[in-house]
């Protein structure tokens, strides 16, 4: 069964689809504004070294424990450590990766949706109330909404349904170099705009008296959410990785080039909202209100800010795959369900729990379930809760569980291998639980 397993066929392979599993969305609007709202460089430093500490320890764990047991994400601790109650580990990062794709499918279909009205020129508006009706009238309409959130698990499921190197491996070596491509034009022609050096400082100058700890609470909480860790995409591609692959250094890889992605999204970002004096915000304001108001007052806007919306389809669309992978693979496993049979079923599944989440701001505003509304209470669930103990279960398996030896052993031994097991037995779990302490409200 394992011999007959489909694999990355290149490291570059290797090394664009788990990129494209940890860039997402938040690269492109949450970590540049969370970075220069929060101390600059300083705050910048506190996330690499929490990266250091919690992120990349679990990733290299995940992609170890996927490539030693070649399995999906429940079955592969049924065969590392058969007769344990281990295999809810990967149960959890299932039940992670639907509750994540019944919210993230419906902000990558807005994304979308913008590609298309970007290029039409109906959202540039230089009017902060009339982009905010614009938004408002997309996520509004529950036809118009859950199309498009419909229409990107149809994408998805395509590429997915020719497995992982020949729709997973294809599809990301093409998309990741065409959005640095991307995000390198947008950054040149945003540093080229006058008052540019504002938004560059606003970025990158440390601001030390920023520094809380609440901050850097706030560092840690990132670091572990960007990698892309706790909902098992690492651990389904790690069961493609070839044996040929130093899994340490590639998991570095994808830290820096993931890094680099989120800076060049605020270079390309920060320079032009301050050269034209908007404010700075978070989230969906500042990614499907402020940006667009912000290329309205560039001449040729209406170019940059469909290559913008292209470049974050883009980041969305990588992330969604590696979630629909998880899903996929282990029903069509479990069940010995070929894909053509396994993607409708899991897409099916998905339309229906999404349901809830993007009707929260049309049909079902004003619901709320535990003082959230569904979209609301799906971040939760999944963010502050399911993720932090799938981490912290995963990173008490490797370091205790597994076994010094096995695991030393599928992390390709060497120092960098002692570290990561070490700090899986002390320091990681132990951070990843105030991230959860402070997720839930209790620190």
């Amino acid at each position: 069964m394992a011999a007959a397993r489909d694999h990355f066929s290149s490291r570059l392979g290797v090394l664009a689809a788990t990129l494209g599993s940890a860039v997402g969305l938040g690269n492109i609007w949450k970590f540049p504004a969370l970075v220069g709202q929060n101390g600059g460089a300083s705050f910048l430093a506190l996330y690499v070294l929490a990266t250091l500490c919690v992120g990349l320890p679990v990733m290299i764990a995940e992609l170890s424990i996927g490539r030693a047991g070649r399995r999906n994400v429940v079955e592969v601790f049924r065969v590392l450590a058969p007769r344990s109650a281990w295999w809810l580990v990967g149960l959890g990062a299932v039940v992670s990766c639907v509750v994540i794709l019944g919210y993230y499918a419906d902000v990558a279909g807005w994304v979308f949706a913008y590609v298309v009205r970007s290029a039409s020129g109906s959202v540039a508006t230089t009017d902060p109330a009339v982009a905010q009706a614009s938004f408002d009238a997309l996520v509004s309409s529950p036809l118009e909404s859950l199309g498009w959130q419909w229409l990107v698990l149809l994408l998805a499921g395509t590429v997915i349904m020719r497995g992982a190197s020949g729709g997973i491996e294809k599809v990301t070596r093409v998309l990741m170099p065409l959005l640095f491509l991307l995000l390198v034009g947008i950054c040149v022609r945003s540093l080229l705009l006058p008052g540019a050096v504002e938004g560059l400082r606003f970025l990158f100058m440390p601001q030390w008296d920023r520094i809380t700890g609440d901050v850097v609470l706030l560092a840690m909480g990132l670091a572990f959410f960007k990698m892309s860790v706790g909902m098992g995409c690492m651990l389904i591609y790690g069961s493609y990785f070839r044996d040929d692959v130093h899994i340490p250094l590639m998991a570095t890889r994808v830290m820096i080039c993931d890094l680099l992605v989120s800076l060049l999204a605020g270079i390309a970002i920060f320079p032009a909202v301050f050269s034209f004096g908007f404010e700075v915000s978070q989230g969906p304001a500042l990614l499907f209100m402020t940006i667009p108001a912000v290329f309205a007052a560039i001449p040729g806007g209406s170019i940059f800010a469909t290559l913008f919306f292209v470049l974050s389809a883009i980041a969305a669309t990588g992330a969604i795959l590696s979630l629909l992978e998880v899903t996929v693979s282990c029903l069509a496993e479990r069940f010995c369900l070929s894909r053509k049979r396994a993607v409708p079923l899991v897409l099916l599944g998905l339309a229906v729990v999404g349901l809830p989440a993007t009707l929260s701001f049309s049909s079902l505003k004003g619901v709320e379930v535990l003082g959230y509304s569904f979209f609301a209470l799906y971040d939760v669930m999944s963010s502050a809760f399911l993720m932090p103990v799938c981490a912290i279960a995963t990173s008490l398996f490797v370091g205790y569980a597994w076994g010094r030896e096995k695991a030393l052993a599928a992390m390709g031994n060497g120092a960098s291998a002692l570290a990561v097991w070490w700090l899986c037995r002390t320091l990681t779990p132990v951070l990843i639980a105030v991230v959860l302490l402070h997720g839930l409200g209790m620190l």
